[in-house]
């Protein structure tokens, strides 16, 4: 098929599709996987126009299992050959793939050199909590009193949160789902390719053998109906089983309310501003949890318009270029004194 003939393509997931997955029953990268290849689908990006780039670790299989351009690296180093792939080519649809581990332990410096350049790349954090191909140690989104077998005791390390690093890197764009979820899935992952810059989607999953029950509360439909709020950009931020609570500022923080209690009506609603460059609400939001009384938050929480690296650096190419008196290799020779040998 001429790429001029697939780009008039309407896809489907099964474009995207290759190989069997090779993960334990039940793992959350099946989940994110089938997710993966329905938002390439629906964003009509052909396979030849895409890359997907990953490390090492159980999610960094993934690159096996879709039909695109795709490169299983070394251990943390994803981000790195992403950007390369982005500035070599910036046509192509650049998905990073990366766990807790990869991308934050070894890979830490590399992610957020990519947030503060804002690499045009997509970065997919799937994160469980733990180091699941090398077999139950602890990572570095593991909290703290965590028992595994590198911390047979439990931890004394309090973990990084990846909203928080993104956000402390300068990142331009943060959205989260919860793995067994699709819909949100999708949803941030389309979202994602749209925003020009460095995204990043924390991808909330269990690992069935060695953390089971990381994400629990939020992991069924109904826990996410009791647990979370799905913030959209525009939108007040209510959530509950019947939308029956609500967020509001309260000095420098959030507190939850109940609509209809003290003469609360949804007008005293925090609306969500996705598009804010002052990122103090966003962050917020980002790390609100169970554990405090809050709801975690899904979807895009914060997504802002920035200068690209890739675009710079082609800018800058080309506004070299156009200063100098050569343009080539030949034309570099004609530029300095020349002998003629006879």
């Amino acid at each position: 098929m001429s790429p001029a003939t697939e780009e008039q393509k309407v896809f489907v997931a099964a474009d995207y599709k290759k190989g069997q997955p090779r993960w334990c029953p039940g793992c959350g990268d099946h989940f994110f996987l089938a997710s993966l290849h329905k938002a390439m689908a629906e964003l009509g990006v052909p396979p030849h126009q895409t890359a997907v780039i990953s490390g090492i670790g159980c999610s960094s299989r993934l690159p096996y299992y879709v039909s695109t351009y795709a490169m299983q690296t070394i251990h943390g180093r994803a981000a790195a050959i992403a950007t390369g792939v982005k500035v070599a080519n910036p046509e192509l649809a650049v998905w990073q793939i990366s766990g807790d581990g990869d991308g934050l332990a070894i890979g830490g410096n590399h992610f957020i050199h990519a947030m503060r350049r804002n690499v045009d790349i997509n970065v997919i954090l799937l994160n469980n909590r733990i180091y699941g191909l090398t077999k139950g140690q602890y990572s570095p989104t593991s909290p703290r009193g965590f028992v595994s077998k590198s911390s047979p005791y439990g931890t004394v390390e309090d973990p990084f949160r990846p909203a928080e690093l993104c956000f402390g890197a300068r990142g331009h764009f943060f959205a989260r789902a919860v793995a067994t979820d699709a819909a949100g899935t999708v949803e941030v992952l389309k979202a994602a390719y749209r925003h020009k810059g460095a995204s990043v989607c924390e991808i909330m999953q269990n690992c069935v053998i060695f953390n089971n029950g990381a994400f629990d509360a939020i992991y069924t439909k109904e826990g996410r109906k009791k647990n979370t709020i799905y913030v959209k950009h525009g939108e007040p931020l209510i959530f509950g089983e019947n939308n029956e609570y609500g967020l509001m500022q309260e000095g420098f923080g959030l507190k939850v309310v109940k609509l209809g209690e003290n003469g609360i009506t949804e007008k005293d609603i925090l609306v969500h501003d996705a598009h804010c460059e002052d990122n103090t609400l966003q962050l917020k939001l980002a790390m609100m949890d169970n554990e405090h009384g809050f709801p975690v938050a899904l979807g895009v929480i914060r997504d802002v318009d920035a200068p690209t690296y890739n675009d710079s650096v082609h800018a800058q190419i080309e506004e070299v270029k156009a200063m100098k008196k050569y343009h080539n290799f030949a034309e570099l020779l004609e530029t300095n004194d020349t002998w003629e040998v006879k």
